[in-house]
């Protein structure tokens, strides 16, 4: 069920039975020569929506621009600083938990994401610690799963790219949108096939050492048949861990 397709009414019924919900969060940023700009976003609403439906749970609207300033160097890719990043995830939580809801399971479709996410969530408990007179009280539990490394999902990348997978604009998640927007899938000549790997800091020395915003990939090996194969696959371990979490004490 999608929140945003939801009455007020709807939630609220559906705050007697459970108080858990799931938030897909991801990026808009360049994914290479072949890949989506939205890749991030759109592979966690894919695997959120999935779970949802597997589950039958609340999924909340996509939380589509993430922490990439690494890729600013980039045409069309979007960023937010780590302290606004960490204001949206804080106040979308709260403005949840005002209304019952209490387990909150996000769903991550970007590395980048991680840290700040995780320091949001430490905001989140710090504020719940030090209010006055908070006491003992319950506070909100928050977890973040990042689809691409559940073990299906490391499974699958190994068996169908092995080394080629790399760390950027992987054939795995260019293979996830080409399964949700087929209508969509680019081709592109990508030279050298495989991208070259290391670190970078800030968005120029990113583009000086990955010229096409790929890293250690080949998504050229990208399918659409992958991506159905990694969705049925990664799903259910999403779904059993979402259960395990809204349901735990």
């Amino acid at each position: 069920m999608l929140l945003h397709l939801c009455t007020w009414a709807e939630v609220e019924d559906r705050l007697k039975t459970t108080k858990a919900i799931i938030l897909p969060i991801g990026s808009t940023e360049q994914h290479g020569p072949n890949g989506l700009i939205g890749t991030d976003a759109i592979c966690a609403e894919v695997f959120a929506r999935a779970v949802g439906e597997a589950a039958d749970a609340l999924v909340a609207p996509t939380i589509a621009v993430g922490m990439a300033q690494h890729h600013l160097g980039f045409a069309g890719s979007m960023t937010l600083r780590p302290s606004t990043l960490i204001a949206v995830v804080r106040d979308m939580v709260q403005s949840l938990a005002r209304h019952g809801f209490e387990r909150f399971f996000f769903i991550n479709g970007h590395g980048g994401n991680v840290a700040t996410v995780t320091a949001a969530f430490s905001e989140i408990y710090a504020e719940a610690s030090l209010s006055p007179g908070g006491g003992n009280g319950y506070s909100p539990r928050c977890t973040l799963q990042n689809w691409y490394d559940m073990p299906a999902a490391r499974q699958l990348s190994r068996e169908l790219y092995g080394h080629q997978e790399g760390s950027h604009a992987t054939p795995s998640e260019v293979s996830v949108t080409f399964h949700a927007y087929p209508e969509a899938i680019k081709q592109a000549v990508l030279s050298p096939e495989l991208a070259p790997s290391g670190r970078f800091t800030d968005s120029a020395d990113y583009r000086r050492r990955f010229p096409d915003g790929r890293i250690g990939s080949n998504p050229g090996l990208a399918r659409a048949e992958h991506g159905k194969r990694i969705l049925d696959a990664v799903v259910p371990e999403l779904t059993s861990a979402y259960r395990h979490f809204a349901e735990g004490s």
